[in-house]
Formats: C-alpha cells, sequence, structure tokens
C-alpha cells in the first residue's frame, strides 16, 4: 500500500521508517503548509511529491491511506478530510477529542466504506500480547498501577515563556492527552470500562495538566494512573492478583516483562526481544485490516478509541480542562 502524510515531525519520520522496514507500506507524498518545508520533508524521506495545498493531496489517487500526525486538535478535521476523500486513514494518538467526534468519525468512515486507525502503538507490540497472554496467572486482580512520566523536551521552552503545542489548550495539550492516553487505553484495553473515574490534575499557569494522576475505579479493584510531561519517573508499573503480579518497566514499549508467583516466591521473565522502532508493528496491524478487510478488528478498535475519548473528556471535564469546541 502507498500512504501520504500530514505532519512533519520526528514521530512522522519514525512511522515512514516503520512502514519502510516493515515491508508494509510505501511512502509516496508529503504535505506541510509551506511548499519549502514540504519539498525538504519529501526530499529527507524519499517522497515521490510534496503539497502545501492538502486537498490536493487527498485528490491524489496514489495513496492508499494517509498517515496523520498533526497538532492533537487538528487530528479530527484532518481525519474527515482524508475519509471524505476515500482514503483510509492511520492517526496518531488522540484520534479525537471526545464521543462527539467519535461518533461523526464512525458515521463518516461507515458511509465512506473507509477503515480508521489509532495509533496506540503499544497495543501491538509482542511483549503487550504476552501479557495480556499471561494476565490470567495473577489471579483474581486486586490493584494496578501504571505509569508515564517523562520529562518533555517541550517544558524549558514553556517555563521561558513560551507556548508550545503540547503545554496548550488551543492544540489540545496536555499530560493527559499526550501521555495519559497510553496507560488508560492498555487498562481500557485489558479490563474495559471502569464505573467511574476521577482525576487530580497539577495544572500549569496557563490552565493545562502538565502532570496528573487518574483513578479508575472497578467492582474488585483500582487502577491508578500517573502521567507527566513536568518529571521523569523511574517505577516500573505492575499489576497486583491473588496470585502473583505482574511488571513491566514501561507501558510504550514494553521491553522487560516478569510474573512473580506468590506461592513460589520465583520470578519468571516473560519479555521477549522487540524491534527498537516499535511502530513497525503497528504499521503492519493496519496494512493488513485493510487488506482483509476486517470489520470485525475495525470495530475493535474504533470502540477502544471510543473509550478512550469519553474517559480522557471526563476527567479533563472535572477541572475545566476544555479546548476549543468544548
Amino acid at each position: 500500500m502507498k500512504f501520504s502524510t500530514i505532519g512533519t515531525s520526528w514521530i512522522t519520520e519514525s512511522f515512514i521508517a516503520a512502514a519502510k522496514q516493515s515491508g508494509s507500506a510505501e511512502l509516496h507524498a508529503v504535505y506541510s503548509r509551506t511548499e519549502e518545508s514540504a519539498k525538504a520533508f519529501a526530499e529527507k524521506n524519499g517522497a515521490k511529491q510534496w503539497f502545501s495545498n492538502l486537498e490536493a493531496m487527498l485528490q491524489d489517487e496514489e495513496s492508499d491511506f494517509i498517515y496523520i500526525a498533526s497538532p492533537n486538535r487538528m487530528h479530527y478535521e484532518h481525519m474527515i478530510m482524508c475519509m471524505e476523500n476515500g482514503k483510509h486513514v492511520f492517526c496518531e494518538k488522540p484520534m479525537v477529542l471526545n464521543e462527539s467526534q467519535w461518533n461523526h468519525v464512525q458515521e463518516t468512515a461507515k458511509e465512506k466504506g473507509v477503515f480508521v486507525f489509532e495509533g496506540f502503538r503499544h497495543l501491538y507490540s509482542p511483549n503487550y500480547k504476552k501479557l495480556k497472554d499471561q494476565l490470567a496467572q495473577v489471579g483474581q486482580v486486586r490493584s494496578v498501577m501504571l505509569q508515564y512520566v517523562q520529562y518533555s523536551s517541550k517544558y524549558d521552552a514553556f517555563k521561558e515563556g513560551k507556548a508550545p503545542n503540547v503545554f496548550s489548550k488551543e492544540f489540545a495539550g496536555g499530560a493527559i492527552m499526550d501521555l495519559g492516553v497510553y496507560p488508560l487505553s492498555l487498562a481500557l484495553d485489558l479490563f474495559g470500562e471502569p464505573n467511574n473515574i476521577n482525576y487530580f490534575p497539577v495544572l500549569l499557569s496557563n490552565g493545562t495538566d502538565g502532570s496528573g494522576t487518574l483513578v479508575l475505579s472497578y467492582n474488585e479493584f483500582v487502577v491508578t494512573i500517573l502521567c507527566s510531561k513536568i518529571a521523569q519517573g523511574t517505577a516500573p508499573s505492575e499489576i497486583h492478583g491473588e496470585d502473583g503480579a505482574l511488571r513491566m518497566d514501561h507501558v510504550a514499549p514494553i521491553e522487560q516483562l516478569s510474573f512473580y508467583d506468590r506461592k513460589t516466591k520465583e520470578t519468571t521473565e516473560l519479555a521477549e526481544r522487540q524491534e527498537q522502532l516499535d511502530m513497525i508493528y503497528e504499521a503492519q496491524a493496519f496494512v493488513k485490516m485493510v487488506k482483509e478487510q476486517n470489520l470485525e478488528e475495525h470495530a475493535a478498535g474504533l470502540e477502544r478509541s471510543r473509550q478512550v475519548a469519553k474517559w480522557t473528556s471526563e476527567a479533563r471535564k472535572q477541572h475545566n480542562i476544555l479546548f476549543p469546541g468544548e
């Protein structure tokens, strides 16, 4: 399959490299707002064409799907434009900001007969699949602690009075949307929807959440999620059960994974070697889904995206963390 891109950041370059390395897709064209940056990005990454007019790129029949990595707030608008032009869509997280946007995305995808996919790279990796396979070993789950605490390369600029997109309400930035969606999507994928959610953010001077703690309440256990763009964490994430515990070094990607057996006191290493460029796995999964017209997998992915949008929106509203149009 051939694809075109919206967005010229490092994450777009990583996807291009992953698609090429996996052999699943070939870069055709790129879009940027200026012809100069579009041409430079195309030449750097081996694209055959470049565009500074998005509609023109979307009307190009050579591309089968569009990879979207524009600022968070633009994802929804760009997705709709792509689907209206009959293109399949691979969109970086967060795909949408709320359930209202999700409803429109789902309806448009169905109407146009295209597939949409949210880029949760960690949920397609071999070690995450290993985690799911071994989850039953812990017995009845009683508590879960997941963390994604990573000091942002843009935070120093924010402290100097600048306004990076990742710390801007205007561009739907903040800790929960940028990092929190990783552990949240993992929890929703493993355990389903919680009974309720509570968010305890650390708000910055402009009202965005620099960090925060999410608490998801289930009938028999609680999931606690730590996310931050203004500190650096080193603690592992764990799932605690009556029979043992699963420990992972990180949620995205999981490079170290082990099971501790409460009865034998033994620890078993479970992780396997993964590709360093772990976006390979999601690129392969997306292309395979489209080629095989796997409607069941498409529906499952869409439902997970709906849940992420629903619960992040609920968490944000508790503290008036609202984005344009909300």
